[in-house]
């Protein structure tokens, strides 16, 4: 099925790198607006046919969706979102254009159908506190698709087999109470589920549709079975698997010997990113991995000759071929790199016409932001930390304000290309530090389950060992370090303020977690069949409830020395509200007035427009304050 598109191998540098500058002159300071603010155009997707392309563009400074005839000079808008910026979408046929929308951030999302000329625009699941997932857009059926939706019970999601035009659903599979995903095959017939009972996930096959499903396999979370696809003649499986090794390869399962045939392609470094296939040739064309930064390993010559002259004509970027039409003869291409959003464009295999699309965000200008450096060092359990260090451009490398940068997730892990909050941080002055402490995921199964049990404890001392290498190297001031993340970013910022509270001059926290007891009594319904799986991931309220009070900020909020400034989505489901209301209060009890932005339309982050100006202009202040930062005046 095609994926919604939904608006998240160079040599590393060791401890010993060199990251002196030439300093060149100070780059001017750009407005902070100009980070944050939507994209031109971006998104781009083609028709089936080939003969139209589709984008998002702002109206109304909400993202909408657009179409155009390739050669016409006009585009016609086909969605009126105001409220909020249209989540995804896709093709739905040559003529339809299907797309999600949820309401103020609570990601329940809604599917939505709207023809190329601007008519039958229609709610398709007009269910409220109900989400939709897509899980077969059935190419080869112009009029259905595949969903899945929690509309009987908030923690199961059923299949429904649903009429595009008309929003004519039929259950077609019902949830026993422990299918957390389902697979067709090429013919859009649903012939696998993965079940869990918490900590143990089985694999479920059948032949055909009027069969019972019967289990293939079972094994514990700590282990990957995955199917990727089914193989073209819809007999096997390509499957992600890190069963019998450490990191995840692409391999082919036997259905009928119920075992793994053979290993397609594994690498001794980082675990594979994603699979690469052709409908058309009916064969796999490569995969993708991520060390320091994505590269990729071709199965079919005609694929890599395509990206070797995607590369040439665009020579210094990285290039992802983002869509393709039916026959795979008209491409989109996709630009990256640490200094810009990137531009797409339209190549023709056949005819080589080669034309670009548009920048994503063209008013950046590259010459002015700061170079993202791959980096190493080791934590002081010697284990090694993998990141990224972007230096402030025209500054030497020598005592800099700096901002420390953990990801979400925190099951995810940092990559190299254009951050906008590392830019924009480094255009103010700071040096900005992203690691892939434990538990980030590209890096094997055991660096995965080292994290376990492990937040605010080794997870944080790979944070901390990170800014002491930064003071070591003589490049951070250590008396103008802050902290800021988002999600369990956000967690890692309250958690380095309450447990290490000399290392910070200040803290920003976006959506983060301060209780880990109410975080996992308030997760979303349909994360429950995973609550199992948290316990012993993160802890169990009872069994570890010592751990938990350990590692939970709110309960240590005596320690903080220094500010802190905290955002929050209203309607956030992840990490919700009463996360950040408690650790205010907490703080204001122990007499310390920390700002608190809350969004009544936002969820977890800000997608808005203006709700992101108003939260980075605030942190751009506050910053500015504790740490000496420069500061714009948008």
């Amino acid at each position: 099925m095609k994926k919604l598109i939904v608006l998240i191998v160079l040599t590393l540098f060791s401890v010993n790198s060199n990251f002196a500058q030439s300093k060149k002159g100070e780059v001017p300071l750009i407005p902070m607006k100009d980070f944050f603010k939507n994209p031109e155009k971006t998104a781009f997707q083609i028709s089936p046919n080939g003969e139209y392309l589709a984008f998002m563009m702002p109206w109304e400074s909400r993202l909408n969706i657009y179409v155009q005839k390739i050669g016409a000079t006009k585009a016609k808008r086909l969605t009126s979102a105001t409220e909020r910026d249209i989540a995804g979408y896709f093709w739905a046929n040559n003529d339809r254009v299907a797309y999600v929308q949820d309401k103020g951030g609570d990601e329940n999302f809604r599917l939505y159908a709207v023809n190329i000329d601007g008519t039958n625009e229609k709610d398709l699941t007009p269910f409220e506190k109900v989400r939709v997932d897509i899980i077969d857009d059935l190419e080869e059926n112009p009029d259905e698709m595949i969903i899945a939706m929690n509309k009987n019970n908030p923690q199961l999601f059923d299949v429904y087999r649903i009429n595009i035009n008309t929003g004519e659903l039929k259950e077609i599979a019902s949830n026993p109470g422990n299918i957390t995903s389902w697979v067709t095959d090429h013919d859009g017939k649903l012939r696998v589920a993965i079940t869990t009972d918490g900590v143990n996930n089985s694999l479920l096959y059948r032949e055909n549709e009027n069969d019972e499903f019967q289990a293939l396999l079972t094994t514990s979370f700590r282990e990957t079975v995955a199917p990727a696809m089914f193989t073209f003649d819809n007999k096997n499986l390509y499957m992600i698997s890190n069963i019998g090794r450490d990191k995840l390869a692409l391999t082919l399962y036997n259905l009928k010997d119920k075992k793994e045939e053979k290993v397609i392609y594994s690498n001794d470094e980082v675990d594979i990113d994603n699979v690469l296939a052709s409908k058309k040739m009916k064969k796999l064309t490569g995969v993708s991995y991520t060390k320091a930064k994505r590269s990729y390993h071709f199965l079919d010559e005609g694929t890599e000759k395509v990206y070797k002259e995607l590369s040439k004509l665009l020579p210094g970027y990285e290039i992802a071929i983002s869509g393709k039409n039916k026959n795979e003869d008209k491409l989109l291409v996709r630009t990256y790199s640490d200094k810009t959003r990137g531009s797409f464009y339209f190549y023709n295999i056949t005819t080589k016409e080669f034309i670009k699309l548009a920048d994503v965000s063209p008013w950046l200008d590259e010459a002015n932001m700061a170079e993202m450096k791959p980096i190493t060092y080791k934590a002081r359990d010697g284990k090694v930390i993998h990141g990224y260090l972007t230096l402030p451009k025209g500054k030497e490398a020598k005592n800099l304000p700096v901002v420390v940068n953990p990801h979400g997730g925190p099951w995810a892990r940092d990559s190299w290309g254009f951050n906008p909050e590392v830019q924009f941080l480094a255009n103010r002055g700071y040096a900005v530090l992203q690691m892939n402490f434990r538990g980030s995921t590209g890096f094997g199964k055991e660096f995965w389950m080292s994290s376990f049990k492990q937040w605010g404890k080794t997870m944080q001392d790979d944070i901390t060992d990170g800014v002491e290498w930064l003071k070591k190297e003589g490049i951070a001031d250590s008396k103008r370090i802050g902290i800021y993340g988002g999600s369990y970013g956000g967690y890692a910022t309250l958690a380095g303020l309450t447990f290490t509270p000399e290392l910070y001059a200040c803290g920003v926290d976006y959506v983060g977690v301060s209780n880990l007891f109410t975080f996992m009594n308030s997760i979303p319904p349909y994360w429950k069949p995973y609550l199992d799986m948290l316990y012993e991931m993160v802890g169990h309220p009872e069994k570890d409830s010592a751990l938990l009070h350990s590692a939970s900020p709110v309960f240590h909020v005596d320690k903080i020395k220094a500010p802190l400034f905290i955002a929050q989505g209203a309607n956030d489901p992840r990490v919700v509200k009463s996360e950040s209301d408690q650790m205010v209060e907490a703080l204001k009890k122990n007499g310390i007035d920390v700002p608190y932005l809350v969004k009544d339309n936002e969820g977890h982050g800000f997608r808005n427009e203006e709700n992101r100006f108003e939260f980075y202009k605030a942190m751009e202040d506050f910053l500015g304050k504790y740490l000496g930062g420069s500061v714009g005046t948008n």
